[in-house]
């Protein structure tokens, strides 16, 4: 099973704090934080992306008005790794790890960034591997970023779940073939105009509860 990691297992908000820091309003982080994907989307259906680390510079830039110092952007930025978990996803990894059902983060950016964090919050000790679309150039959703991370977990794709915040995440895996399990404790509920998962739940605890007892 496979999880998303800013903004499902971590939580992205916490970087209100950094924005703070640096002479800005705390509720910055959520603006600067969809214009890195949607960024990062547009330059994947152009071609290849930059990493992550370079699209959320960029980003942030123009979210600030261009205000900031180098190294008030590092604060920031640094801030990926030392993201607070959501308190629903330990007990989901501990109900897979008793299933014996391997887990795995996929997420963008370094994985680096992404195990300091995971380390920091006590959580990558459940999990088997991390992965990032950043290996291929590229950002979710295109099919063939899940694709390549079913190759990775040597999975076919309808073996393999994907476990998201982020409804047009989870939709992609569904449109590759995978199971797809969202959590709408972010949008509310399941949006109209996406492929319906194969199970929705305000929790991920309880959307891995729902994934596991799925016939198959």
């Amino acid at each position: 099973m496979l999880f998303d990691v800013f903004e499902t297992v971590l939580r992205v908000e916490a970087l209100g704090d950094r924005f703070r820091d640096v002479g800005r309003p705390a509720h910055e982080w959520e603006l600067f934080f969809t214009r890195t994907l949607r960024d990062g989307m547009a330059l994947t259906l152009a071609g290849q992306a930059p990493p992550f680390g370079e699209v959320a510079r960029a980003a942030l830039r123009t979210t600030v008005g261009h205000t900031l110092t180098d190294e008030a952007l590092d604060h920031v930025l640094s801030g990926f790794a030392h993201l607070p978990p959501h308190r629903d996803v330990e007990p989901a990894l501990v109900t897979l790890a008793r299933a014996r059902v391997p887990a795995y983060a996929f997420t963008h950016g370094d994985p680096r960034t992404a195990c300091d964090a995971l380390d920091r919050a006590g959580l990558r000790t459940y999990l088997r591997g991390v992965h990032s679309a950043e290996a291929i150039a590229s950002f979710k959703p295109p099919a063939r970023v899940y694709d390549w991370v079913c190759a990775q977990v040597d999975t076919p794709p309808e073996r393999v779940a994907l476990v998201a915040a982020h409804s047009w995440d989870v939709h992609g895996a569904v449109r590759a073939g995978m199971v797809g399990g969202l959590a709408t404790r972010l949008e509310g509920a399941v949006p109209t105009v996406v492929d319906r998962p194969h199970v929705s739940a305000e929790r991920v605890d309880l959307v891995v509860d729902g994934l596991l007892a799925l016939p198959g």
